[in-house]
């Protein structure tokens, strides 16, 4: 996703001067809601390591360790604030509360994918561990796919930053990973309205 108030030359100084801290800080905000690019910082992250400014593992680490703690972060604003939020926000745009209770019901029995599989995915990497904590996805069960999710995206990021860094140019790297996401999440929304639709149509003719 783009953050145009904060170029890539700004987030590659802030890495640079604060070094594993700005990746472990940048994904553990960008989980709580914070409106920074925590998946840019860690891809800076790994291309910095990638050159050798920084250690390969403890960048990984760090990123590991951010996603993981702002994703049990998120799952606890969700679990004991987040429905009478969600049924704020469903009155300011007219859904009905059985709408949201069964749109919770919905999100609950895939929420172990949504857990894992959201890391990949822009904006569902904010919003999935919130939403896991509002269908009440029992913390173990959460932890281990949080865990899991956290681990896998970390991974792929940093390695691809730090191998791929020195043939391709970080501005690529960047776009890509970007362009990646939106993609996955234009997926994700196909895969959730298109059924729906389907579904009201089928209504009306039976009507």
């Amino acid at each position: 996703m783009s953050f145009e108030f904060l170029s890539l030359e700004t987030i590659q100084e802030f890495a640079h001067n604060y070094g594993y801290w700005a990746v472990f800080l940048g994904i553990l905000l960008e989980n709580l809601g914070v409106p920074l690019p925590g998946e840019t910082i860690t891809i800076v992250g790994g291309f910095l390591a990638g050159s050798g400014e920084l250690n390969y593992w403890y960048v990984l680490g760090c990123a590991i360790a951010g996603a993981t703690l702002g994703g049990n972060f998120g799952y606890a604003i969700g679990r004991y604030g987040g429905w009478p939020l969600l049924l704020k926000l469903g009155k300011i745009f007219r859904f009905r509360e059985e709408q949201l209770f069964d749109l919770k019901e919905q999100f609950s029995k895939n929420a172990a994918k949504a857990v894992f599989l959201g890391r990949f995915i822009a904006l569902l990497r904010i919003f999935a561990s919130p939403l896991a904590g509002i269908a009440e996805m029992p913390f173990w069960k959460f932890s281990l796919f949080n865990i899991l999710g956290a681990a896998s995206w970390a991974s792929v990021m940093v390695s691809l930053s730090y191998f791929f860094g020195q043939v391709v140019s970080l501005e690529q790297l960047v776009a890509w990973a970007a362009k990646f996401a939106v993609f996955a999440l234009l997926l994700v929304v196909a895969w959730i309205v298109i059924p729906i639709w389907l579904e009201s149509r089928t209504l009306d003719k039976t009507k």
